[in-house]
């Protein structure tokens, strides 16, 4: 049986994670866990992801990230190759360190968000690796990197400091939040353990409206994909079909943005195809191999980097693109 398609839109909140294989511990040395973090800032780089927490374990990883584009499975499977490439070729090794693929589930933007932040950033106290007084110092933590005036650009902190008793972000706002983390360990051990509970055994994580919201979108996404389904799991067929569905979306938006496709400039970051690639990213699934190709704008590599400079430059505030894309929803 095929595998069930993810849900992915843009503005998606999630808490990924994933095990060894066999439970194996593949972060139990530094460099490992080091290397972890230099593919996770290559990857949100790359595909634009807001990383509210993370944590890497001796054996597992959690992230709550945020996709200002449809891009999560193209990101993880990105991040965990790299790793895995980079990890067997440093150990001489052959064979796949994680246990399969990841696991990711939807949570509810805001209130939510910040909720699973402070489970993750709990993570390691959970394990037994440092006491909960000295949570901040667990390296292999977005805690550790917070404070820090060098900190990643994808690193998200006005969630989990807003909802944290709108702490400013300052060192003296992330010792309150590390006071605010002590606060949850220590008190009503009981009710803490309820809630983390449902953040890993939950499908989605939110309030009731949300998980509406949530399963209104993947039967919405189920009716475009069944044609998918339909062909079984002949690969090149899938492929083949999601193509088409893309190309169909693109000549979509090529007339509502008043593109014409047939008379695109040569430059690959004109301004016809940053305008039609960034529509895309934000309505389908579509791959950066295909968008490069289609509209020929260089190396599937550095598309991303094109884009988010793009959207950064204010393009999404434009009227004419933000209008198309109200028409388009993901």
């Amino acid at each position: 049986m095929p595998r069930r398609l993810r849900l992915e839109f843009s503005g998606a909140c999630y808490h990924v994670t994933n095990r060894g294989n066999y439970r194996q511990p593949i972060f139990g040395s530094g460099g490992a866990a080091r290397s972890f973090q230099i593919c996770l800032d290559e990857a949100c780089t790359s595909h634009a992801w807001r990383v509210h927490a993370y944590s890497i374990m001796s054996n597992h990883f959690h992230l709550v990230l945020e996709t200002p584009e449809p891009n999560l499975s193209d990101g993880m499977q990105w991040l965990q190759s790299t790793w895995a490439q980079r990890f067997n070729r440093y150990r001489g090794v052959t064979g796949r360190p994680f246990q399969g693929r990841f696991f990711a589930k939807p949570i509810e933007p805001g209130h939510v968000v910040a909720q699973v932040a402070h489970y993750v950033h709990l993570n390691p106290v959970e394990a037994g690796l440092v006491p909960v007084e000295r949570v901040g110092e667990y390296r292999w933590s977005s805690l550790a990197h917070f404070p820090r005036r060098d900190r990643p650009g994808w690193l998200e902190s006005a969630t989990v400091l807003a909802e944290s008793g709108g702490l400013a972000d300052t060192a003296g706002g992330w010792r309150s939040y590390r006071s605010y983390l002590a606060g949850l360990w220590e008190t009503e051990p009981l009710m803490r353990e309820k809630r983390f509970a449902e953040f890993t055994r939950s499908w989605a994580v939110g309030s009731t409206a949300f998980r509406a919201e949530v399963r209104e979108r993947l039967d919405r996404a189920e009716e475009r994909r069944e044609r998918f389904r339909l062909l079984g799991a002949d690969r090149e067929a899938v492929l083949a079909a999601r193509s088409e569905l893309w190309e169909e979306q693109l000549r979509a938006l090529a007339r509502a943005l008043g593109v014409q496709l047939a008379r695109l400039p040569t430059k690959k970051s004109a301004e016809e195809k940053l305008l039609l690639a960034t529509a895309m990213k934000r309505t389908t699934s579509v791959s950066r191999s295909w968008l490069a190709q289609r509209l020929q704008m260089g190396a599937a590599s550095s598309l991303g980097s094109l884009l988010h400079r793009y959207r950064a430059s204010g393009a999404l505030e434009r009227p004419e693109l933000r209008a198309v894309l109200s028409r388009f929803p993901a």
